[in-house]
């Protein structure tokens, strides 16, 4: 019982030897360097209120800056041949719920008919689900559309590899511009008659892409959220990329790529889980130019679920951070692109919005301000932990004012999201175990209206609860919980109002009540 007593009584001794020498230390230079990204993002986040505030002042609108005039369709001598062949790219897999939307819409664009190429690549490994694809395409080939059906014996390169696959045959050869859209995309019938244009009459512009618009923004809270960080995305990230230096990331799909454009770039690779950007940046190394059209906006579906959400952040922040560590220094070798469109893409594109806006979010706002509540010597300046992150919170609120009253809550649920984005950056940066791992976003289009409301057992329903268990997130609530409880008995910051706020967060989010819950039938 004396070692026992022994024993704890020396914890505390323990600690106050450590805690002077190297806790105090290592946990300022954490504060230092958390602040001073905070400041890079920041200024990045002005950076861009500026630019866009002058891109709307000044009306420096895309049809301002590049010629777009129609296609004429009303010359009996040219007939449909004004028209250039255009392919259309669906990649699916496994689709049940969405296919025949993205199908319908393509089959529907205003676009003569001779002129039109559609390529549905389906690589589903459900058999039923692969005769219905079939099916619905010979469906559409039989009113007059040139639509084909195709397969592949394996998933190689995943996305990438079918869209290569699908600009291998012979008949591609024919076509000036390629369109992609995944398979819950729906664009509207002049999608190609207002985008086309701009690649027609401007030689130097390689890819044109459209915004998204979302179907199911109203499903839930969760929906919401993803709604008010996209629509940031496209409003502003986008917008100012293409006014400044005519360079931004290809979404991977509603955009139009010059077939020519991606022959030059290499085609596509599948290096990485973002081949999308891959081919952007490799054709802008090239010397072509891209044009965001905010005013074009094509339907398409939010994940609803909380684990189809989690693994397309997995995706959407391994692969840029993977992306970066493989093209690095063939930007820098570069010698077609000026110095500041290098500047653009490895400091701005790279740096700041894939790395650092991810891991600063995580660390300083969920680790390193709860643990400074243990440790009172390390004092973390008022403009650093408030004013800072309410002006960046505040600016990222301007692409979906409808959704202004919901910014508190966007802010916990962002917190929380940082988890999984600052993990999946570090296995990109690493090149570690996950770094290719591609998950389909699941869609699930009207399945949830056709489900069975039905009540299952108790047993059944306590294993749903066990399975939407998120057992990381429940660990740091827990974490900040204990932080909060601290603070509120020890601590004079008043840090505990938001380590309980964001730590409820967290523990909602660990419990699995987030997004749309999919019933068992």
């Amino acid at each position: 019982m004396e070692v026992n007593g022994g024993g704890a009584a020396g914890l505390p001794e323990a600690w106050s030897q450590v805690r002077a020498p190297v806790i105090v230390p290592l946990l300022r230079l954490a504060v230092a360097v958390c602040l001073t990204m905070s400041v890079l993002l920041f200024l990045e986040r002005m950076y861009m209120a500026v630019v866009i505030s002058g891109v709307k002042i000044l009306r420096r609108r895309p049809d301002r800056r590049y010629r777009c005039d129609p296609i004429p369709d009303d010359d009996p001598e040219l007939g449909t041949s004004a028209f250039p062949v255009v392919l259309i790219q669906i990649p699916m897999f496994n689709e049940r719920e969405v296919y025949q939307l993205s199908i319908g819409a393509v089959c529907g664009l205003s676009w003569p008919s001779d002129r039109l190429v559609v390529q549905v690549l389906d690589d589903s490994t459900d058999p039923v689900i692969k005769d219905m694809v079939r099916i619905e395409c010979e469906r559409w080939a039989h009113k007059g559309v040139n639509i084909t059906y195709q397969i592949r014996e394996n998933r190689k390169g995943y996305k990438a590899g079918a869209l290569k696959e699908g600009m291998k045959h012979g008949y591609v050869r024919e076509c000036e511009y390629v369109a992609i859209f995944d398979a819950d995309f729906q664009p509207d019938p002049d999608f190609l008659r207002r985008t086309i244009p701009f690649l027609v009459h401007n030689s130097d512009i390689a890819l044109v892409q459209a915004r998204w618009r979302f179907v199911n923004a109203d499903e839930c809270l969760m929906t919401r959220m993803q709604e008010m960080s996209l629509d940031y995305h496209f409003t502003v990230e986008q917008e100012v990329s293409s006014s400044v230096c005519a360079f931004f990331g290809f979404n991977g799909t509603a955009g139009v790529w010059r077939v020519s454009a991606v022959n030059e770039a290499g085609g596509w690779k599948d290096r990485t889980t973002v081949e999308d950007m891959d081919l952007a940046i490799r054709a802008s190394l090239k010397g072509w130019k891209f044009v965001y059209l905010g005013d074009v906006q094509v339907k398409s579906e939010l994940p609803s679920t909380f684990k189809a959400f989690r693994f397309q952040q997995h995706r959407w922040s391994c692969g840029p951070a993977n992306l970066f560590r493989k093209m690095l220094m063939e930007i820098v070798r570069n010698k077609k692109v000026t110095i500041w469109k290098k500047i653009h893409v490895i400091y701005n594109f790279f740096l700041i919005r894939k790395i650092i806006a991810h891991i600063v979010t995580f660390t300083f706002y969920c680790l390193i301000i709860p643990a400074t509540i243990f440790v009172p010597e390390v004092r973390i300046p008022k403009w650093g932990c408030v004013y800072i992150p309410t002006i960046i919170t505040l600016l990222n609120s301007v692409g979906t004012p409808r959704s202004f009253h919901l910014l508190f809550f966007w802010i916990l649920f962002e917190n929380v999201m940082s988890l999984h984005r600052t993990k999946a950056t570090l296995i990109g940066l690493l090149e570690a175990g996950r770094a290719n791992e591609w998950v389909v976003t699941e869609k699930l289009g009207n399945a949830l209206k056709m489900k069975s409301s039905s009540k299952s057992s108790a047993k059944k329903s306590f294993m749903r609860v066990w399975d939407r268990l998120n057992v990381t997130e429940l660990g740091v609530a827990a974490f900040l919980f204990s932080c909060g409880w601290y603070d509120l008995a020890f601590g004079k910051d008043h840090f505990f109002i938001y380590l309980f706020f964001q730590g409820a967060a967290f523990f909602i989010v660990g419990i699995g009540y987030v997004g749309t819950i999919v019933p068992q039938s």
